[in-house]
C-alpha cells in the first residue's frame, strides 16, 4: 500500500482537535458535562491508537508479516517507540495538567509487534477475547496493586520511582498497555483492508455503529439493575468525582475503575478501560474513520490541504502540550480551543500545501527506516506515517 491515504489522515486530525478539547474545554460547567468534551472525551485518544494500528499497516503491508520482514518492521518499530517514549518524557517535565500519552504509545508499538504475523482472522478472535477478557483481569490485579499515582511519566518520575511509572503504564495508569492493545490490534484488522473501497468505508461505518448501539444498550440496562447504581456510589474511591453518578460517567474516568465493586465493569464512561467503555470507543473509531475515508474519497485535495494537520499530528501535539506549559497558552476555555485549532490546522495546511512533513515526523521516520533497511534488508513500504497520540 503506497502513497498517503487522505481520509486516514482527515481522522488523524479530527482525534487531534478532538483531543485538544478535552485538554482546554472544561469538563463540567454549572453540573452539566458540555456536549464538545463528551464527544471528544475518551473517543479522541481511541481513534488515534486505532489509527496508530492502521499506521503499522501502511509502513509495513497489509499481509501478515514473516522472517526478516517481520524483523525489519519490529527494528523501525522498536527505533519509533523508543523516539517517542523520549519525547514523552520530555514532555511529562512540563507543567501542562495534560496526561501526555507517548510513553503508553511506546509500549502500545512494541506489544502489538507479534501480533502482526498473525492472520486477520486470528487477530479477530484475539480481539474477541481481548475486549471483555482484559477488563476483569484489571479489575482482579488492581486489587492487590498499590492505588495509582496518576503521576504524568518523565524522566524525574522515572528516576524516582520506575517500578511504579511501569505499573502504571501496564495496569494502572491513564492508558493501561492491559485495556488499550485492542484498539492497536482492531487498526491492524482495519488497516489491512482496502481503504480505497467505498465499500469498505460502508462497512465500517455500519460495523461501528453497531457496536456503539450494543455498548449503549449493555451499559444502561446493566446499570438499571437493582442495587447497581447504588454499589457504584458507594464505592468510589478515586480522582474525579463530579457531584454525582451520572456527571462523573458522563465526564469520564481516568484510566480505570474503583475496584470496590463489581458492577464498575458494567459502565461505558470514557477512560474507564471497561468492555462497554472499549466496544464504544471501537465502533466509534470505525464510524468515524469510514466517515472520513468517504470524505477524503470525495474531496481528496481540499482534504490533503485543509485538514493536513492530520500528516504532522507529532509535531502538531508536541506544539500543543508544549503551548499548555503554564504561563504560556494555558487557560482554559472555547475560545483558546478555537484558537489553538485554527493555529494547527494553519501550520498543518502551510506544510501539506508545500509537499512538507513536520519536522518530528521526518526524524522519527528516518531513524526507524534506516533501522528497518539495516535488519530487515528492505526498503519501508512507505513513509512512516504520523504518530497519532491523544488523551
Amino acid at each position: 500500500m503506497t502513497g498517503r491515504i487522505v481520509g486516514v489522515d482527515v481522522a488523524r486530525c479530527l482525534a487531534l482537535v478532538g483531543m485538544m478539547a478535552t485538554h482546554i474545554v472544561p469538563g463540567v460547567v454549572d453540573g452539566e458535562v458540555p456536549l464538545l468534551f463528551q464527544a471528544a472525551a475518551g473517543r479522541s485518544s481511541a481513534l488515534f491508537a486505532v489509527l496508530a494500528g492502521v499506521s503499522l499497516v501502511l509502513v509495513g503491508g497489509r499481509a501478515p508479516l514473516r522472517g526478516r520482514a517481520w524483523s525489519g518492521l519490529a527494528a523501525g518499530t522498536a527505533v519509533r517507540a523508543a523516539a517517542i517514549g523520549l519525547l514523552g518524557l520530555a514532555l511529562g517535565e512540563l507543567d501542562t495538567g495534560i496526561a501526555v500519552i507517548l510513553c503508553s504509545y511506546a509500549l502500545f508499538f512494541l506489544v502489538t509487534l507479534p501480533f502482526l504475523a498473525l492472520r486477520t482472522r486470528w487477530l479477530v478472535a484475539v480481539v474477541v477475547v481481548w475486549v471483555p477478557l482484559a477488563p476483569v483481569i484489571s479489575l482482579l490485579v488492581r486489587r492487590r496493586l498499590p492505588v495509582t499515582t496518576y503521576d504524568v511519566p518523565s524522566f524525574s518520575v522515572l528516576g524516582d520511582a520506575p517500578g511504579a511509572v511501569l505499573r502504571e503504564l501496564l495496569v494502572t495508569g491513564y492508558y493501561p498497555v492491559l485495556t488499550w492493545v485492542p484498539y492497536l490490534l482492531v487498526g491492524v484488522v482495519i488497516g489491512r483492508l482496502d481503504l480505497r473501497s467505498p465499500r469498505v468505508a460502508a462497512l465500517l461505518a455500519v460495523v461501528g455503529g453497531v457496536a456503539v448501539l450494543v455498548s449503549v444498550a449493555v451499559a444502561d440496562v446493566l446499570l438499571h439493575r437493582p442495587g447497581a447504581r447504588s454499589a457504584l456510589v458507594s464505592t468510589y474511591d478515586v480522582a474525579g468525582w463530579r457531584g454525582d453518578l451520572d456527571t462523573t460517567l458522563a465526564h469520564g474516568l481516568y484510566g480505570v475503575t474503583p475496584t470496590g465493586s463489581s458492577w464498575w465493569l458494567a459502565v461505558r464512561a470514557p477512560h474507564s478501560g471497561t468492555a462497554p467503555d472499549l466496544l464504544m470507543t471501537l465502533g466509534s473509531a470505525a464510524l468515524v474513520l469510514a466517515l472520513c475515508l468517504l470524505l477524503g474519497q470525495a474531496l481528496p485535495r481540499a482534504g490533503s490541504v485543509l485538514l493536513g494537520a492530520g500528516a504532522l499530528t507529532l509535531s502538531l501535539y508536541t506544539l500543543h502540550v508544549v503551548l499548555r506549559s503554564s504561563d504560556l497558552w494555558d487557560s482554559d476555555g472555547l475560545a483558546t480551543w478555537v484558537g489553538q485549532v485554527a493555529l494547527v490546522l494553519g501550520i498543518g495546511a502551510a506544510f501539506r500545501w508545500g509537499g512538507h512533513r513536520g519536522p518530528l515526523e521526518v526524524l522519527v521516520g528516518e531513524m526507524s527506516a534506516a533501522a528497518r533497511r539495516r535488519v530487515g534488508g528492505v526498503a519501508p513500504v512507505g513513509r512512516t506515517p504520523s504518530v497519532g497520540s491523544g488523551t
